[in-house]
Protein backbone atom coordinates (compact mmCIF):
# COMPACT_ATOMS: atom_id res chain seq x y z
CA UNK A 1 0.00 0.00 0.00
CA UNK A 2 1.08 3.42 -0.81
CA UNK A 3 1.35 6.01 1.92
CA UNK A 4 -1.02 8.92 1.45
CA UNK A 5 0.34 12.43 1.88
CA UNK A 6 -1.64 15.63 2.54
CA UNK A 7 -5.04 16.37 4.02
CA UNK A 8 -8.34 14.84 3.08
CA UNK A 9 -11.48 16.82 2.25
CA UNK A 10 -13.01 16.08 5.66
CA UNK A 11 -10.03 17.53 7.53
CA UNK A 12 -10.08 20.67 5.34
CA UNK A 13 -13.83 21.18 5.92
CA UNK A 14 -13.49 20.71 9.71
CA UNK A 15 -10.61 23.21 9.91
CA UNK A 16 -12.58 25.73 7.79
CA UNK A 17 -15.56 25.38 10.15
CA UNK A 18 -13.34 25.88 13.23
CA UNK A 19 -11.72 28.96 11.68
CA UNK A 20 -15.18 30.32 10.80
CA UNK A 21 -16.33 29.95 14.42
CA UNK A 22 -13.16 31.66 15.67
CA UNK A 23 -13.65 34.53 13.21
CA UNK A 24 -17.28 35.00 14.34
CA UNK A 25 -16.20 35.00 18.00
CA UNK A 26 -13.55 37.65 17.32
CA UNK A 27 -16.05 39.75 15.36
CA UNK A 28 -18.55 39.56 18.22
CA UNK A 29 -15.83 40.54 20.71
CA UNK A 30 -14.85 43.55 18.60
CA UNK A 31 -18.47 44.74 18.28
CA UNK A 32 -19.01 44.27 22.01
CA UNK A 33 -15.88 46.30 22.79
CA UNK A 34 -17.06 49.07 20.46
CA UNK A 35 -20.47 49.24 22.16
CA UNK A 36 -18.79 49.36 25.57
CA UNK A 37 -16.51 52.18 24.41
CA UNK A 38 -19.50 54.16 23.10
CA UNK A 39 -21.39 53.64 26.38
CA UNK A 40 -18.39 54.83 28.40
CA UNK A 41 -17.89 57.87 26.14
CA UNK A 42 -21.58 58.70 26.49
CA UNK A 43 -21.43 58.46 30.27
CA UNK A 44 -18.22 60.50 30.48
CA UNK A 45 -19.79 63.16 28.25
CA UNK A 46 -22.86 63.25 30.51
CA UNK A 47 -20.71 63.73 33.62
CA UNK A 48 -18.85 66.53 31.83
CA UNK A 49 -22.13 68.25 30.86
CA UNK A 50 -23.55 67.92 34.40
CA UNK A 51 -20.38 69.38 35.91
CA UNK A 52 -20.44 72.21 33.37
CA UNK A 53 -24.04 73.05 34.35
CA UNK A 54 -23.20 73.00 38.08
CA UNK A 55 -20.16 75.21 37.49
CA UNK A 56 -22.31 77.68 35.51
CA UNK A 57 -24.80 77.82 38.37
CA UNK A 58 -21.96 78.40 40.86
CA UNK A 59 -20.91 81.43 38.83
CA UNK A 60 -24.35 83.05 38.84
CA UNK A 61 -24.94 82.23 42.52
CA UNK A 62 -27.86 80.94 44.57
CA UNK A 63 -29.72 84.25 44.62
CA UNK A 64 -30.19 84.16 40.83
CA UNK A 65 -31.80 80.69 40.87
CA UNK A 66 -35.55 80.94 41.42
CA UNK A 67 -37.08 78.24 43.57
CA UNK A 68 -40.11 77.43 45.73
CA UNK A 69 -39.82 77.31 49.50
CA UNK A 70 -41.93 74.22 50.13
CA UNK A 71 -41.42 71.90 47.14
CA UNK A 72 -38.95 70.97 44.43
CA UNK A 73 -38.58 73.37 41.50
CA UNK A 74 -37.78 71.69 38.20
CA UNK A 75 -36.39 73.34 35.09
CA UNK A 76 -35.70 71.89 31.68
CA UNK A 77 -32.13 72.86 30.90
CA UNK A 78 -30.33 73.34 27.63
CA UNK A 79 -29.41 70.56 25.21
CA UNK A 80 -25.71 69.90 24.64
CA UNK A 81 -24.09 68.08 21.73
CA UNK A 82 -20.75 66.29 21.99
CA UNK A 83 -18.85 64.77 19.03
CA UNK A 84 -16.10 62.17 19.09
CA UNK A 85 -13.96 60.92 16.23
CA UNK A 86 -13.92 57.14 16.05
CA UNK A 87 -10.32 56.75 15.08
CA UNK A 88 -8.61 58.23 12.07
CA UNK A 89 -10.14 61.74 12.52
CA UNK A 90 -12.37 61.29 9.49
CA UNK A 91 -15.28 63.75 9.94
CA UNK A 92 -17.73 61.29 8.43
CA UNK A 93 -16.63 58.63 10.88
CA UNK A 94 -17.63 60.36 14.14
CA UNK A 95 -20.17 59.82 16.90
CA UNK A 96 -22.52 62.62 17.92
CA UNK A 97 -24.45 62.47 21.20
CA UNK A 98 -27.21 64.90 22.24
CA UNK A 99 -27.54 65.41 25.99
CA UNK A 100 -30.72 66.76 27.60
CA UNK A 101 -30.48 68.40 31.03
CA UNK A 102 -33.06 68.87 33.78
CA UNK A 103 -32.40 70.89 36.93
CA UNK A 104 -34.13 70.34 40.25
CA UNK A 105 -33.76 72.90 43.02
CA UNK A 106 -34.62 71.29 46.35
CA UNK A 107 -35.80 73.23 49.39
CA UNK A 108 -33.39 72.77 52.24
CA UNK A 109 -33.83 74.46 55.62
CA UNK A 110 -30.19 73.80 56.37
CA UNK A 111 -29.21 76.66 54.03
CA UNK A 112 -31.77 79.20 55.27
CA UNK A 113 -31.25 81.81 57.95
CA UNK A 114 -34.14 83.60 59.64
CA UNK A 115 -34.34 86.65 61.83
CA UNK A 116 -37.44 88.26 63.27
CA UNK A 117 -38.53 90.97 65.67
CA UNK A 118 -41.82 92.57 66.63
CA UNK A 119 -41.86 94.60 63.42
CA UNK A 120 -40.41 92.39 60.70
CA UNK A 121 -39.31 88.92 59.75
CA UNK A 122 -36.41 88.22 57.36
CA UNK A 123 -35.60 84.92 55.69
CA UNK A 124 -32.42 84.61 53.68
CA UNK A 125 -31.40 81.62 51.57
CA UNK A 126 -27.63 81.56 51.29
CA UNK A 127 -27.29 78.26 49.38
CA UNK A 128 -29.43 75.93 47.31
CA UNK A 129 -29.27 72.19 46.79
CA UNK A 130 -29.24 71.56 43.01
CA UNK A 131 -29.61 68.22 41.22
CA UNK A 132 -28.67 68.04 37.53
CA UNK A 133 -30.04 65.09 35.57
CA UNK A 134 -28.46 64.46 32.16
CA UNK A 135 -30.10 62.06 29.68
CA UNK A 136 -28.87 60.73 26.34
CA UNK A 137 -29.96 58.05 23.86
CA UNK A 138 -28.01 54.81 23.56
CA UNK A 139 -29.13 51.76 21.55
CA UNK A 140 -32.86 52.64 21.51
CA UNK A 141 -32.91 53.38 25.25
CA UNK A 142 -32.51 56.55 27.27
CA UNK A 143 -29.57 56.53 29.69
CA UNK A 144 -29.31 59.11 32.47
CA UNK A 145 -27.15 60.19 35.38
CA UNK A 146 -27.79 62.64 38.17
CA UNK A 147 -25.25 64.81 39.97
CA UNK A 148 -26.07 66.97 42.98
CA UNK A 149 -24.28 69.93 44.46
CA UNK A 150 -24.75 72.96 46.62
CA UNK A 151 -24.70 76.39 44.99
CA UNK A 152 -23.85 79.30 47.28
Amino acid sequence: MKEKKGFGIVEVLVSAAVLGFLYMALLHLQLSNRQTMLRIRGRDGAVEVAQQVLDSLQIIGAAAIASKDSSDTTYDGLDYVRKWARGDNNPQDSVEVRYTTRLTVKPDRQYKSSDSSLFYSVNHVYAKNISVQVSWPFKNTIQSISISGVVR
